[in-house]
């Protein structure tokens, strides 16, 4: 028999009627809200970033096993729809630009706002780049936070109560932004670092 306590994060287990504790690390899982039109390298380069520091990443969008394509040409598939997601299954958040964001907002029912609300609501790591931090305005949760976008982004977060700084990665408490592609580098660093804390 096999069974998992969260609370200890330790795995029991019976072998020869014998009760043995066994340690374990559960891999912590990055969200990832997309459409189609996102900034291919937004996605990507994060996304190889986060891997290769060793989490998970899980793409969430309209329909489950459905394929979203970036404006480049880039195509990912959706591992899990917004319907099915549940923001507490996952360690952090992260929103690539591009359209999708835009798209995103126009969910008639506002579903990305409200599942990305999880994060931003309890402190939970939120990460969004270029267009990314329009989906945090429907949040209601940056009143006095300080962030980052591209520039026809940063009027809205203002208006939304923000402090809009012009700086390539800011970091306020559990929320990285960043500007465009040209800060990938920085974004990436303190996206990991976030992730190891």
């Amino acid at each position: 028999m096999t069974m998992f306590n969260y609370e200890s994060t330790c795995l029991y287990t019976k072998y020869n009627n014998l009760d043995r504790k066994v340690i374990y690390f559960m891999t912590k899982k990055v969200a990832i809200i997309v459409t189609n039109e996102f900034e291919d390298i937004e996605l990507t380069s994060p996304k190889e970033a986060i891997e290769n520091a060793g989490f998970e990443t899980v793409i969430i969008s309209d329909t489950a096993n459905s394929e979203v394509v970036g404006k480049h040409g880039e195509k990912v598939t959706v591992d899990v729809s917004i319907a099915d997601a549940n923001p507490e299954d996952y360690d952090a958040l992260l929103i690539p630009g591009g359209f999708s964001p835009d798209y995103l907002r126009g969910d008639t029912e506002g579903r990305y706002g409200t599942f990305a609300k999880y994060f931003t609501k309890n402190d939970v790591p939120a990460f969004a780049i270029c267009h990314g931090p329009q989906i945090l305005i429907d949040t209601d949760d940056l009143k006095g936070r300080t962030v980052t976008a591209v520039l026809n982004v940063r009027k809205d977060l203002s208006n939304a109560g923000a402090n809009v700084v012009d700086e390539s990665v800011v970091v306020d408490k559990n929320i990285v932004t960043s500007r465009t592609p040209d800060d990938l580098d920085d974004f990436n660093r303190e996206i990991v670092k976030l992730l190891e804390d």
